[in-house]
């Protein structure tokens, strides 16, 4: 495992949030890291994130979205796919940039899917292109749900992302 860090950036592409993982896998076009939760607890309704939640999590370079694979500090359960709706991701040998676009998908165990923070999406006044990709994105997350693709299964999170 190598150390990569990840820049979360705001719709005009400044840094918000930076922080480090572990790149366990490689591809030509995504990386798959592991990462710990490291804020303060957060009940946000949904679903609790902890500090020392684990996460493997996949950043692509041709997909306006990215993957986070949650599972209890405790006791390693299932938690569920936080997916950023966000521009393709720019990926360096240890670094991963990406533009998050306020939209978010949640993902249950059992599959539901629950789309978040419209309200902030709709505020950020992009472009129509960048709105037409991103709900595309949303509707692309649902597809690999509904047909439980990877990363959307419950077995082996650190398998190729294919």
């Amino acid at each position: 495992m190598r150390p990569i860090t990840v820049q979360k950036c705001n719709h005009l592409g400044e840094k918000v949030w930076q922080y480090q993982g572990e790149a366990i896998e490689r591809g030509a076009s995504w990386v798959c890291l592991t990462a710990r939760f490291a804020r303060s607890d957060v009940d946000a309704g949904y679903v609790v994130f902890r500090r020392g939640d684990f996460m493997t999590e996949w950043f692509y370079s041709d997909r306006w979205y990215n993957v986070f694979r949650l599972e209890d500090v405790d006791d390693g359960r299932l938690k569920g796919w936080y997916c950023n709706i966000g521009r393709p991701a720019r990926l360096g040998g240890d670094m991963v940039a990406y533009d998050d676009l306020a939209l978010d998908v949640f993902v249950t165990p059992s599959g539901e899917v629950l789309v978040l923070d419209e309200d902030e999406f709709d505020a950020l006044q992009l472009s129509d292109g960048d709105v037409a990709a991103s709900w595309a994105a949303v509707d692309s997350i649902r597809g690999a749900v509904a047909a439980r693709a990877f990363p959307f299964v419950t077995q082996d999170a650190t398998a190729s992302s294919g």
